[in-house]
């Protein structure tokens, strides 16, 4: 078997194992070998080099224009020279000129094999960085070998990746040697192949967590409308059935809790609230505030988005949460912005509302206090709002006759006056 036949199968293996294709490398080696040509007779030389792909030999010419005259030898040649080596020669035709490759073949050969040898390092770390690329979102099993300056080093196999600080749990600690698991949220390139960014704190680690764990989420009968992390302390996911007999929070819980355990212990012990997704806000902000229970939801502004929710006394802390994270996230949740009060707490503010209603109506002379308490219960307690009724308004109230009704709108135009 021949050298060039030898070359050739090498090149058909390196296209096999490496997915370069075999004319690629070719190319490289017909440019290796004018690089070669040119570096002994100058740069200004017009020279072409081919490599048959059936056979491994190589040719190479040098391209010259026949002239009358000869100004430039390097890329000029005589008609009569011309003739000597292509008796179809003219003038101001291009006339190519065999060379030895043997002299120089050599040389193009290593330079070559160079840049084969650089041109098989790309492509792997090119292809690695597409196979990284395509992982992005996923979660990937690793070994951790480094920890520097409090970012964890991962070894994948293939390559390595990084656990950032700020991707990290703060609950969490690992060392060296140990096994992890992280889902990828960046992949860039690099000189020395993809830098890959893992993170253990971004809420699609634990989406992802549960598409692994429940077979009904892989099937798309449930689906994870969204979920919300406080890393460490609690996760809200927010899930929705698109089969009526399938109840999304129990398929995701599992009998005994045998799907949920799993991904609270990878959690390190994180919380996890499972609320099934409604478009009625107040279903959907009651469940959302799990495990506290909701007595009522009140809508303080749709445009703003702002609801009060009730809760009994007891429930006040439940539903706030340790430093307020249980609302915080039922809010991120949800979109509202909500405000919690207990019983109490509600029972304490309608009386001081209630308290300044009537200290504002007992400026008015002449009025008495059961009519006034008539007018808070009413909530018609704005005095200047007062002075603008009419007689049959006011008469509407129980205990309120025409002459009473009479007498406060006087007194509030009175005051306002």
């Amino acid at each position: 078997m021949s050298e060039k036949s030898e070359l050739l199968i090498a090149l058909e293996q390196i296209e096999k194992d490496k997915k370069i294709p075999k004319e690629e490398i070719l190319s490289v080696i017909e440019n290796a070998l004018v690089s070669a040509y040119k570096k002994h007779v100058g740069k200004n030389v017009n020279v072409e080099a081919k490599v048959d792909p059936e056979t491994g030999n190589m040719e190479a010419y040098v391209l010259k224009k026949v002239a009358q005259n000869v100004e430039n030898s390097a890329v000029e040649i005589s008609l009569a020279e011309a003739k000597k080596i292509d008796k179809a020669a003219e003038v101001d035709k291009e006339i190519k000129i065999p060379l030895d490759t043997q002299d120089f073949s050599r040389i193009a050969a290593q330079t070559a094999k160079q840049v084969i040898v650089q041109k098989i390092r790309e492509s792997e770390r090119e292809t690695l960085f597409d196979e990284m690329k395509s992982k992005v979102g996923q979660i990937v099993n690793g070994v951790i070998y480094r920890i520097a300056n409090k970012n964890i080093i991962v070894d994948l196999g293939k390559t390595e990746a990084v656990l950032p600080q700020s991707e990290q749990v703060f609950r969490e600690k690992f060392n060296v040697g140990q096994h992890i698991r992280g889902i990828i949220i960046k992949v860039e390139k690099n000189l020395k192949g993809p830098s890959t960014v893992l993170s253990r704190a971004h809420p699609d680690f634990v989406r992802k967590l549960f598409e692994m764990e429940v077979p009904e989420i892989y099937e798309k009968i449930v689906d994870i409308v969204t979920v919300v992390r406080d890393p460490g302390m609690r996760s809200k996911v927010a899930v929705i059935s698109s089969n009526p007999k399938v109840d999304p929070v129990g398929a995701c819980v599992g009998v005994k809790g045998a799907r949920v355990k799993p991904i609270i212990d990878e959690l390190g012990g994180e919380r996890i609230d499972l609320i099934a997704y409604s478009i009625d806000p107040v279903k959907y902000i009651s469940a959302a505030l799990a495990p506290a229970k909701v007595l009522a939801v009140n809508t303080v502004s749709d445009e703003e988005k702002r609801v009060e929710v009730l809760v009994a006394d007891d429930m006040l802390s439940l539903a706030i949460g340790k430093n307020g994270h249980n609302v915080r996230l039922a809010a991120r949740l949800t979109g509202w912005h909500i405000d919690v009060k207990s019983e109490s707490q509600k029972k304490e503010a309608s009386q001081q509302k209630a308290a300044s209603q009537t200290e504002a109506l007992e400026q008015l002379e002449g009025i008495s206090a059961k009519n006034i308490e008539i007018l808070v219960t009413a909530g018609l307690s704005d005095i200047t709002k007062l002075s603008t009724l009419n007689v049959d308004d006011l008469t509407t109230l129980p205990g309120i006759g025409p002459k009473t009704a009479e007498k406060i709108i006087e007194a509030a135009k009175k005051h306002i006056s």
